[in-house]
Formats: structure tokens, sequence, C-alpha cells
């Protein structure tokens, strides 16, 4: 099995090979088939990635999450972890760490945890049907994901060229629990895959894992 830092490089290189406006109508449908889950129309605080280069676009997903009185909570690089910060609107949303878009709000008020979401929505740049995710190389996502004290859902919004037959993981890598793309929904069935090495990420790399 490929590690993970090849496979990271081969996979942002086929996201990336994508033209941009297939995207464009690959992320309608995936927006559509996201917001059909049951699990996210029940959900009332939504962690959201702001997205960034060739990732699934989530700024109109977090528009129109907003505009049905969701509550929704972006991701900002604090140190060594992820802080969750609520915003009201887009306008509330700039560039920061490694010029990622990331809240400018930063008040107690709209500070939130973990714990207090009820779905998650998480990047990456690989995923297999059993919930094995291959991030970015900086274990932030898995970080966070691990101060989970209640099951809630994890879900990948993914190109179908981004599901692979098996991404290698190590046991603290936190898998996600659905994964929607342009063709299809994958309710995931948690198996682990081994992983047999780990080398350090060699050229791009963002923080986000």
């Amino acid at each position: 099995m490929r590690d993970k830092a090849a496979l990271r490089k081969e996979m942002l290189a086929r996201r990336d090979s994508i033209p941009g406006l297939v995207r464009k109508i690959k992320g309608r449908a995936i927006e559509e088939r996201l917001f059909s889950l049951g699990e996210f129309q029940q959900s009332k605080t939504v962690f959201f990635f702001a997205s960034f280069r060739s990732e699934v676009d989530t700024f109109n997903m977090i528009r129109r999450s907003l505009d049905e009185g969701k509550r929704v909570a972006l991701p900002r690089v604090e140190g060594a972890d992820l802080g969750l910060y609520l915003i009201k609107s887009l306008d509330e949303v700039a560039p920061g760490f490694m010029n990622i878009p990331e809240p400018v709000v930063l008040t107690d008020d709209r500070k939130v945890g973990i714990r207090d979401v009820d779905a998650v929505i998480v990047p990456g740049a690989a995923f297999d049907r059993s919930g094995n995710r291959l991030g970015y190389g900086g274990g932030f996502y898995d970080r966070l994901l691990a101060g989970m004290q209640r099951t809630i859902p994890i879900i990948a919004p993914a190109y179908e060229e981004q599901v692979i037959d098996a991404v290698p993981a190590d046991l603290h890598d936190e898998k996600v629990s659905i994964i929607v793309t342009d063709r299809q929904e994958i309710r995931c069935t948690h198996e682990f895959v081994p992983l047999q090495s780990d080398n350090p990420v060699n050229g791009e790399q963002t923080p986000f894992s």
C-alpha cells in the first residue's frame, strides 16, 4: 500500500485536474445530496469548513444553511488546534492562516466547542467506503474530533474522483460516517485499513487534516 504522502500528492493532483466548470456542476449535485440527508436536516448547529482551492465549494452550502436558520461554525487555526466560531454571514470570513478562509469575529459569544455541534462537514484529499479519510497532514481535524463525547454525523462532501478502494489509516485517525459525492451517498462501514508507512509531506501542504 502506498504511504499517505504519495497518495495525498496523487489525489490532490487528481482533484486539481477536474475542470472548473465540471467542479461547479458536481458541487451543485453534492450540495443537494448533503441537504437531503436526514442527519443534516435535523442538525441545528453545523460545523463546516470554508473551502479552499479545488475543494468542493462549501460557500453556498454555508449561505443556504444560514438562510434556513441553522447555526454555522467555521474553524480558525489557533496554535496547534482549531477554534470553532459561529458566523452570521460570509461577510465575517476572510483569508487567514495560509490564506485559508477563517472567521474574523472572535468574541466569546461566537466561540463554541465540538460538543456543541450536531453535524461536522469535513474536508479531505481522499476517502474510502470504510470511512477512512486522507487529510492534508496537519492532524487538526483528528485532534478536534477526538474531543467528541457523543456520536454525531461526520459528513464528507467529495467529488466522485476522491473515493478510492482503500485509504491508509492509523488507529487514532477519525473516520467519517457519510460521504456525499456528485453521484452517490455512501454510508461508511468503519473497517480499519492498516497503515504501512507514513512519510512527512513534501511539497504543497495545508494545515488541516
